[in-house]
């Protein structure tokens, strides 16, 4: 008998290919209908893209005490989009740190420079092509030494609070900015925290900046210091990074040099004070007293005396009294009685 030939589609394989389009038909129907009911929420216009590329280098000199060492710690906590270097060597020029922050691909610098092991100065610069600001930092607390009651989120983005004061001057503005690109963390940081729970706040007082660190509390505004806290005194701003010409001189700097001058100065006045008025004394003890002829207090107590009776004399001078013979004692004349 002749071979009769299979038909199409009557094969047991073709069957299951057409239970898998039917399942895949089924299954396109379903999620057709599931995203029609479901609401459908538009992206951000950043699209969670980090854009600010802001970095910033922290690091010091060599010769820091423990206080700032512990101070740029607190700054390189509170500021995720920091990073960190080896101390630099005091002979080096300060040029080399735009180097240094080209290396570690960061477009700004918090250099901390310590002289005589108790004064400390702080460079904020735009690196490579500036400006650059000269501080004397003074009145340093850090996290540990103060203890506040205020806490945050590690790696949230802060708030910046700006004295009315900064946008009176120019010099004041440009600070602002400086800040402003330096402190603020950048939006969408990877190591940044979606909150925003703490405020840094520069205030201007006695020609100086004071920087504070506040945790938000309530949405009231109700604020609790967390720290650390410093004052920066201007000196100088330069035009160039770490160096270039000058921007602005602040008037009012007196050097920490000229300061401890002025009190051993005024320590000194004291002291030659002092000693001449030992000197007047002992001069006024040695020198030659004028002697007194007559006593001034002598008629003090001088009081007129009674008048006396005249004495009349009842005997001429020539003429003697009569005078008693003495008498024994009385044990010699019991004696020459018996």
């Amino acid at each position: 008998m002749p071979n009769k030939r299979k038909r199409r589609g009557s094969g047991p394989a073709e069957k299951k290919a057409k239970q898998a389009r039917l399942m895949l038909e089924q299954d396109r129907d379903a999620v057709d209908s599931t995203a029609q009911q479901e609401i459908v929420v538009p992206a951000p216009v950043s699209m969670g893209k980090w854009k600010n590329k802001e970095r910033v280098l922290i690091f010091s000199s060599r010769g820091v005490n423990f206080r700032t060492r512990h101070l740029m710690n607190d700054l390189r906590t509170m500021m995720p989009h920091s990073k960190a270097d080896t101390k630099m060597d005091r002979k080096d020029k300060l040029f080399v740190i735009n180097e240094v922050c080209e290396m570690k691909n960061c477009n700004k610098c918090l250099y901390f420079e310590a002289k005589k092991k108790q004064d400390l100065y702080m460079w904020m610069s735009n690196s490579p092509h500036g400006p650059s600001v000269k501080f004397l930092v003074q009145n340093i607390h850090t996290l540990a030494e103060l203890k506040m009651t205020g806490n945050c989120l590690k790696g949230s983005r802060p708030l910046l609070s700006f004295d009315p004061k900064f946008d009176a001057e120019p010099h004041l503005a440009l600070l602002k900015e400086l800040f402003t690109q330096t402190f603020a963390t950048p939006h969408y940081h990877p190591k940044s925290q979606p909150f925003v729970d703490h405020v840094f706040t520069f205030s201007i007082a006695d020609n100086r900046i004071w920087f504070r660190n506040y945790q938000i509390i309530e949405e009231d505004g109700s604020l609790v210091e967390i720290g650390p806290r410093f004052v920066l005194n201007i000196i100088k701003i330069f035009q160039g990074s770490f160096g270039g010409p000058t921007l602005f001189e602040n008037p009012h700097f007196q050097s920490p040099n000229m300061h401890r001058r002025e009190l051993r100065q005024a320590s000194t006045a004291k002291l030659r004070e002092r000693q001449m008025l030992k000197g007047i004394q002992k001069v006024k003890r040695f020198e030659n007293k004028e002697v007194a002829t007559k006593d001034v207090t002598a008629d003090v107590f001088a009081t007129p005396g009674q008048e006396k009776p005249v004495h009349i004399q009842e005997v001429e001078p020539g003429q003697e009294p009569h005078k008693r013979k003495p008498k024994p004692f009385k044990r010699r004349r019991m004696q020459m009685r018996s």
